[in-house]
């Protein structure tokens, strides 16, 4: 099937989407109000909160939230045929994750910026908010974890890539100074320069990668991770306005233009969808996933259609910064479509690769006895309609410059293979298939280091409001020694864990995990809604609530039956088996608590009169 027809069409329902029903919930059920005082202005302290211009923060809030979920989860769904993950990516997105987002982010505002664990204390029960705020905390660790591996992963060995996301850094810098203290409120003029460094920073890398300035930036693993948990501390210590805020602002610029062109590329190439819409593995037996079609799918994309991470984002630095309410519904309904474009254009990029490529790549052939089992399946699938042959995998190593594509698991050398050749086609860019690839390999590493960044200092904030209630002065997010207290312990964790590599054998938790914090979010969002007398507007929320909390909890299960606790009879994988399968049951068991409070609070709600208005805003409508 053409991808022409496929990417035109996911185009119109998302515009269609934010057109009309983010309207209707920014004017039914949010009645958002820009006469009402965001914290931004109540609580200035030129630090943490910050009023900034709603383009700015788009960039900020979409490079904060788009991490690996919207690239790597649909590339590995692809093991499915492309149709289940292109359904989900679009539908999930419009009715779920946009609406998740959105939620969250306008009730944060509403509440003086608070996080998403303090707004389950208040809004359904300490007892929610004592559980959530611990397992938000796990969640967030493993996820900036996770993340880091990747970019870890990405960029040991490369210098082009290594050079092009560390020149980010002092350009960013620079920037923020330029805007905010240079020149005040010129914003045009800094993107501009932002633009040039970061097309300079490209193109300078890669002359860097060919000279014999590459040793410096060829780093080892090792090295990769002390520094970014050195960045990851002084980007959250830092005023946002200073390095975080047009950091991000400036990596949304590669990222949404790499999007815009990888979607353009895509209407002029028109590529063939080479993987059939499903595949023989939607009952299971997968390489790539072990389980079946449902419900791994769904937690395998992840974040192209909805994320909790995003909740932690929406209720961390990005309401602090909003300047009026009416922004949230461009900044979080609008950046998390984005997020789903993103996660079409993937898909279509893994699918565009003959089956026969996409399994060798992503089928781990390590040892003999992997060797073997890929043989064993590529035997087993030698079909006319699914044939497991490798088609162009030795044209491919010879164009991207790579010596060995085989056996490359982890999906990202699957996207950057999609994306290279869809760039290779477009008329006028042909023969370039080494840049191109090495190109994408770099806009991975850095869609996903954006991340790090803002997760490490929305998990600062968790850590200060956890602990404020032993000691106050934590709860102050402009204490400078509560920050770099709370700083030190969010980095130490998340990069103990990269150091060990240990998070390998969490991994295939954070699906799980990322999707009942989405469901805990929408529990959430839902007694808001109650809370507020607009419970004939529940559905809103209570729909991908419903669907998200019983599709995560039976992959949940299916998980520790089928995959963890097999690994625990075996003596070599028993430890790794054991965590994963306790930390699940933790995680599904702390979801379970905070859905059935809220049901009690929702029946509790509903017994009581309606209120005939909405409840007066937490702030005094003057600053």
């Amino acid at each position: 099937m053409n991808a022409l027809p496929i990417i035109i069409g996911a185009l119109c329902v998302i515009a269609i989407s934010y057109r009309y029903y983010s309207a209707f919930i920014a004017a039914k059920v949010l009645a958002l109000d820009d006469s009402r005082p965001v914290p931004s202005q109540t609580m200035f302290d030129g630090q943490n909160y910050y009023p900034t211009n709603k383009w700015v923060l788009f960039g900020h809030h979409f490079a904060a939230i788009s991490g690996a979920g919207p690239l790597i989860g649909p590339v590995l769904a692809a093991q499915f045929g492309f149709l289940p993950g292109l359904l989900w990516l679009v539908i999930g997105v419009c009715l779920g994750g946009a609406v998740h987002d959105f939620m969250i982010m306008a009730g944060s505002v509403r509440r003086k910026g608070k996080s998403l664990a303090e707004m389950a204390r208040t809004e359904i029960s300490p007892l929610s908010g004592l559980v959530a705020g611990v397992a938000i905390l796990f969640i967030v660790v493993i996820a900036l974890a996770g993340l880091g591996l990747v970019v870890v992963s990405a960029l040991a060995e490369s210098p082009w890539g290594t050079f092009t996301v560390g020149f980010t850094i002092p350009l960013a810098l620079f920037m923020g100074l330029y805007m905010y203290r240079f020149r005040k409120g010129k914003i045009a003029e800094a993107s501009i320069i932002g633009i040039i460094g970061l097309l300079f920073a490209v193109w300078l890398g890669g002359r860097i990668a060919e000279s014999s300035l590459a040793e410096p930036f060829t780093l080892s693993r090792n090295t990769l991770i002390v520094i970014m948990a050195a960045y990851g501390f002084i980007a959250s210590v830092l005023p946002v306005w200073m390095l975080l805020c047009p950091r991000d602002y400036l990596s949304s610029y590669l990222k949404v233009g790499t999007i815009i062109f990888l979607i353009i590329g895509v209407i002029v190439v028109a590529p063939n969808l080479n993987m059939p819409a499903f595949t023989p593995f939607t009952a299971g037996g997968g390489p790539v996933i072990p389980g079946k079609l449902y419900p791994f799918v769904f937690i395998t994309i992840a974040c192209g259609a909805i994320s909790g991470f995003h909740a932690l984002i929406s209720s961390g630095t990005t309401p602090k910064m909003i300047a009026k309410e009416t922004d949230t519904r461009m900044i979080g309904y609008g950046s998390m479509l984005m997020e789903g474009v993103v996660g079409v254009v993937a898909l279509i990029a893994a699918a565009s690769l003959f089956p026969g490529d996409y399994f060798a790549i992503n089928t781990a052939q390590g040892t003999d006895a992997q060797k073997a089992a890929y043989a064993q399946l590529v035997s087993t699938h030698s079909g006319e309609e699914f044939n497991l042959q490798p088609r162009e995998i030795d044209q491919l190593e010879a164009e991207s410059g790579e010596k060995n594509l085989r056996g490359r698991t982890g999906g990202a050398v699957t996207l950057a293979l999609g994306i290279a050749k869809i760039f290779n086609g477009i008329p006028g860019l042909g023969g370039l298939m080494k840049y191109w690839y090495h190109f994408a390999i770099m806009f991975e590493a850095l869609f996903i280091l954006t991340t790090i960044d803002t997760g490490t200092r929305v998990a600062r904030f968790l850590v200060g409001e956890f602990g404020g209630r032993f000691y106050k002065k934590l709860e102050e997010p402009n204490w400078l020694p509560g920050s770099v207290i709370t700083s030190a312990l969010v980095v130490a964790a998340w990069a103990a864990f990269i150091w060990s590599g240990s998070i390998r054998t969490i991994w295939p938790m954070f699906g799980i995990a990322n999707q009942l914090l989405a469901a805990v979010a929408l529990c959430v969002a839902t007694t808001i809604i109650m809370n507020s007398g607009k419970a004939k507007y529940a559905w809103v929320t209570l729909v991908p609530l419903t669907f998200v909390s019983t599709t995560t909890l039976v992959a949940g299960f299916k998980s520790i039956t089928d995959i963890f606790w097999p690994l625990v009879q075996n003596q070599e994988t028993s430890t790794q088996g054991l965590i994963n399968t306790s930390l699940t049951a933790i995680i599904m068991l702390a979801a379970a608590v905070i859905m059935i409070d809220s049901i009690r609070r929702w029946v509790g709600t509903r017994n009581r009169p309606q209120m005939t208005q909405t409840p007066e805003p937490l702030f005094e409508k003057s600053v």
